[in-house]
């Protein structure tokens, strides 16, 4: 009997052998009859995943040097396509855009966006369109935007009276900058009371919990890529963003019920108008619902604070390594705004270099280097090549905006080049996309561009900026859902005005 047992285990075992080997000769067929963009080999199993740089945005523009502009990896159990020229580009974003409109959901972005309800994950179609529409008129319009500017003013006041308290110090600008954005968001979000909790202990708290995460939203997670592992939660990323989404979802609670008891329908800030939305009941077929409302605060949250803060750093950590180009900006305000006055909203339009500055950092450092990964809907031809549905397409915008087939001296923070061309962030040219483009384009590029310009003024107008040891900033990238500087940006402010009752 045992015999007989060992037998057929053998054949068992040749049989499944056999199988498998057949099953895998004929997907290797069949991936060379698909003409599949090229790519490393990977390991079984695991594929390509052991071998990824932290640094996925220099590290995929390093693989593209080898494999060339369209190429793919195999991550875990799915398919990866990085693209990495305008031209692809363009054929995913514009020409392709309703197959590429979706994203897949990751771990991370399912628990930190109440299973990814919110406007960046969720897929196409009536609840997205629904969400868009309710960010844009309640929040993102150019109406609106406007109305919010006394709030903006206020903060941004606040925060130049206390760089000026501290003057003649080292400060970390990023905490302060994230400080006055935090409060503008908050304000806008939930009116004064937001303003009452964002206290400056509570306030470099919460940075801490926005980089953490837009990083563990970054983060290639095994779990996603390999399924049967997801239970084990082998990085921790799982354990990591419940921790997190538990204290904000008690912000929120608190907020949300506070205004509840109130019951006051008159008020204008963004939650009450999605709770005006949510006891309308709003569009039958899509209604508003408690994890919709929560994961556009979310939304406004993190996008607002972490991708601000983030490119404020090294648009001043920029101007202050080059000091002709600090020079000629502050000469801007000067003429515009005057040595003796401070900036207001209603300056930006007539500073064309400083808005040069702005368009040079985001070309240079862009907000999310690799956009967020698209997905097919079906299988389609890209650049000749096929990408089957379900794959995760990124689009190397960090790369593209450093290609030297185009920008002349790429990695030259050089605004003047802005100066010259008509190239804006629309989404319409395909060489420059620091906001994206398609369907899936930054909902919320009237806010950024009005928070960059005002903050930069500001803070360039009413201050030199120097560093204690006379050396030049490191601008050192970290990798995330949203590229940051590596390293705290310190620095110390020294007033410019004429008169000390301009920074009370």
């Amino acid at each position: 009997m045992a015999l007989l047992i060992s037998f057929i285990f053998i054949l068992s075992l040749i049989w499944c052998t056999s199988f498998l080997l057949k099953k895998f000769s004929r997907n290797a067929q069949k991936k060379q009859s698909l003409s599949l963009p090229p790519g490393p080999m990977g390991l079984p199993l695991f594929g390509n995943l052991p071998f990824l740089n932290p640094e996925l945005h220099s590290h995929f523009t390093t693989l593209a040097m080898t494999y060339g502009p369209i190429f793919s990896l195999r991550l875990g159990n799915k398919n990866a396509v990085i693209i990495s020229t305008p031209s692809l580009a363009q054929e995913v974003l514009k020409d392709k855009d309703i197959i590429f409109a979706n994203r897949e959901v990751p771990i991370a972005g399912k628990l930190g966006f109440y299973g990814g309800s919110d406007i960046l994950w969720s897929p196409c179609g009536p609840e997205w369109r629904m969400l868009r529409k309710i960010c844009v008129d309640e929040m993102l319009s150019r109406s609106k935007v406007d109305s919010f500017y006394h709030i903006r003013q206020r903060e941004v006041r606040k925060m130049v009276n206390s760089l000026w308290v501290r003057r003649m110090s080292q400060v970390d600008v990023g905490e302060e900058m994230f400080m006055m954005v935090l409060n503008s968001i908050s304000t806008i979000m939930w009116g004064e009371c937001g303003n009452e909790m964002m206290e400056r202990n509570l306030g470099t708290e919460f940075r801490l919990f926005v980089e953490e995460f837009l990083m563990l939203l970054g983060v290639p997670n095994i779990s996603d890529f390999i399924p049967s592992l997801a239970y084990f939660d082998l990085q921790g990323i799982e354990k990591k963003m419940k921790r997190l989404v538990k204290r904000i979802d008690n912000v929120f609670e608190l907020m949300i019920n506070e205004r509840k008891r109130e019951d006051d329908n008159n008020k204008k800030d963004f939650l009450q108008g999605l709770l005006n939305l949510k006891k309308e009941g709003g569009d039958a077929k899509t209604p508003l619902t408690e994890s919709h409302l929560k994961s556009l605060l979310m939304d406004m949250v993190i996008g607002g604070t972490g991708t601000t803060t983030n490119m404020m750093e090294f648009m001043l950590a920029e101007m202050m390594n080059n000091p002709q180009i600090m020079k000629k900006a502050q000469q801007e305000l000067e003429v515009v705004v005057g040595a003796n006055n401070i900036v207001e909203e209603s300056h930006i339009q007539k500073l064309p270099y400083l808005y040069a500055v702005m368009k040079e950092t985001l070309r240079l450092h862009p907000l999310v280097p690799l956009l967020v990964p698209h997905c097919p809907s079906e299988s389609c031809t890209i650049g000749g090549y096929t990408i089957l549905k379900g794959t995760h397409v990124f689009i190397n915008v960090w790369a593209i905006h450093r290609d030297p087939s185009f920008w002349e001296n790429p990695l030259k923070f050089n605004p003047e080049r802005f100066m010259k061309s008509k190239l804006n962030y629309s989404g319409n040219d395909f060489n420059y996309l620091p906001f994206g483009s398609g369907r899936r384009i930054c909902v919320g590029i009237e806010m950024a561009e009005r928070m960059f310009l005002y903050l930069l003024a500001s803070l360039v107008h009413s201050f030199e900026w120097k560093v204690s040891n006379g050396e030049k900033l490191d601008l050192e990238e970290k990798f995330g859902l949203a590229l940051k500087k590596k390293t705290p940006h310190m620095a110390i402010p020294t007033p410019r005005l004429l008169s000390q009752a301009l920074y009370e």
